[in-house]
């Protein structure tokens, strides 16, 4: 089944959705929840960190490169998996043939999986604090659920990406009818 679209207008969207999605995290934590802090005797500001490394690490780093490093099971049998097949000298061409769409297709699957975990994130911290005050329809809960949303898009222009062809080709079975 072929998508009939390129995947280079989906990464440029992806790339954008990125940055938007980061500044809109930043913007979150700095103005509405006080800052970032490494050290504090304010645990809010610790905690702020949280969603900003990752949104930026896991989700936004996460659809660039897979290796960048992760606890979860999953990633790290797929990283083996990967490598033994891809980048180990002594795999047989048509064995990473046969590999490859699954390697993909559980890459995708663990990337929507993290996805989805960003978005319980968003909706949990805006459940807790709408519950010890926050106005519901407030700037702040506001911000958060859009975010919450270029997130969601961000993820499916990645998985577009993901699936789309880097070029369309033209089909092999057209030949014009000969003159007589």
């Amino acid at each position: 089944m072929a998508l009939g679209a390129r995947a280079a207008p989906f990464t440029y969207v992806a790339h954008a959705l990125a940055v938007v999605a980061a500044v809109m995290v930043l913007v979150w934590c700095i103005q509405f929840r006080g800052g970032l802090a490494f050290e504090d005797t304010n645990k809010n500001l610790i905690f702020n960190l949280h969603p900003v490394l990752m949104l930026i690490g896991y989700i936004i780093l996460g659809s660039e490169v897979y290796t960048l490093g992760s606890e979860s099971e999953q990633f790290v049998c797929m990283w083996i998996f990967g490598f033994i097949a891809f980048f180990f000298p002594g795999a047989a061409p048509n064995v990473r043939k046969g590999v490859l769409p699954w390697h993909i297709l559980f890459g995708l699957f663990v990337y929507i999986l993290a996805l989805a975990t960003a978005e319980l994130g968003f909706l949990e911290k805006l459940t807790f604090l709408q519950s010890s005050g926050l106005d519901k329809y407030g700037a702040e809960a506001f911000l958060v659920n859009f975010t919450a949303l270029v997130v969601v898009l961000f993820g499916a222009s990645v998985v577009v990406a993901a699936i789309a062809p880097a070029r369309l080709e033209e089909p092999h079975d057209y030949a014009p009818l000969p003159e007589d």
